[in-house]
């Protein structure tokens, strides 16, 4: 397929700025593949459409405050630095992303704080605006976390035309959240709250953890129309040995197996024996999902409406299927549900 096909027209008021009031309250719009049948819920819904001993497996990854805003050294021009990844703890040695690229150079030290509590340096460039930055910083891992905490911003998407605020903290990450390390949250898993996952359980439902620190690649601009010619940006992921026991055990009884969101759904088909079972797994992923694939772990999916033209949107199409995705995003124009990362659920079952 061609990227051209995944392009739809979303008026901007449908972008939604806020999260919903209560992480449960959020639609829910039911996209049955058998049938093509469109149904319109609250996410709180979710349970009757699951019974005892289904399984969803959920990604715990953990958003940190990637969005950093500082001043170049001599001539104190505002510079944002965007954290992807921690290349070496004992030197801190980091892969960013800065802006204005084009006045950060090799050498260059930065300053972070209002006394500049925290100082950089560039020692190389990656691409056209990345970098690889070492903070210089003499107390132990703790204290650093600390600084990064203080001094960091909730890195929300550009498409969000607000200041983070506190609130975001909190509504910018799932209730699983465990191992820091995304730059992006999975947002289908923020409609969970503890009480519906505890209603979830008591109806028998199991729950399977992975890990997959979305980094920006999982929403870096597609440049091909030959998606087969697209190079994703390889992810940490893991999968350990309990979830493929439930994982496994749901599939072996022909249970619904759910996967919350396309970047646990990355991390389940990088994973995958020649049974078509889950693997103990743990390393770096650029598996690029796009129709048509054959998915080996989940029956069904839990996932927002997403930016046109990017991997996710693909991955879905990929699922459910091009026809019925595209007019469930039209359903969704037309019904004003709301859009990205704290916009409404799309569960394809």
């Amino acid at each position: 397929m061609k990227l051209s096909q995944f392009k739809y027209d979303l008026p901007l008021n449908l972008i939604a700025q806020h999260p919903a009031k209560s992480r449960e309250e959020s639609r829910l719009m039911v996209v049955h593949r058998n049938t093509g049948k469109i149904e319109h819920k609250v996410f709180k819904d979710i349970i009757d459409y699951y019974d005892d001993r289904d399984v969803m497996i959920v990604n715990n990854t953990k958003v940190f405050p990637a969005r950093l805003y500082g001043k170049k050294e001599k001539t104190g021009a505002q510079i944002e630095v965007f954290l992807l990844r921690e290349l070496n703890k004992p030197n801190r040695l980091w892969d960013v992303i800065v802006d204005p690229a084009r006045k950060i150079r090799v050498g260059n030290k930065l300053y972070f704080g209002d006394n500049d509590e925290l100082v950089a340096e560039v020692i190389d460039n990656t691409t056209s605006r990345g970098r690889t930055i070492r903070f210089l910083y003499d107390g132990d891992d703790a204290g650093f976390r600390d600084k990064l905490e203080l001094l960091g911003e909730t890195p929300l998407p550009r498409y969000i035309k607000r200041t983070p605020d506190e609130m975001d903290k909190e509504r910018y990450q799932t209730v699983f959240a465990k191992y820091e390390g995304a730059v992006a949250a999975p947002t289908a898993g923020m409609h969970f709250s503890r009480e519906l996952i505890k209603r979830l359980e008591i109806k028998g439902i199991r729950f399977a953890e992975a890990t997959l620190h979305t980094g920006l690649g999982t929403f870096r601009q597609i440049e091909v129309e030959d998606l087969s010619k697209h190079k994703m940006d390889a992810e940490y992921f893991k999968v350990d040995d309990y979830a493929c026991k439930v994982v496994n055990r749901g599939i072996e009884e022909k249970r619904k197996v759910c996967s919350i969101g396309t970047t646990t759904l990355r991390a389940l088909e990088s994973s995958v024996t020649a049974q078509g079972l889950l693997k103990p797994t743990e390393g770096w992923t650029n598996l690029f999902i796009h129709p048509p694939h054959d998915f080996s772990i989940n029956n069904s999916l839990v996932t927002n409406f997403h930016l046109p033209k990017t991997s996710l949107m693909i991955m879905t199409c990929a699922f459910a299927g091009y026809d019925l995705t595209m007019e469930a995003y039209h359903t969704a124009i037309k019904e004003k549900y709301r859009f990205f990362s704290y916009g409404d659920a799309l569960l394809i079952i």
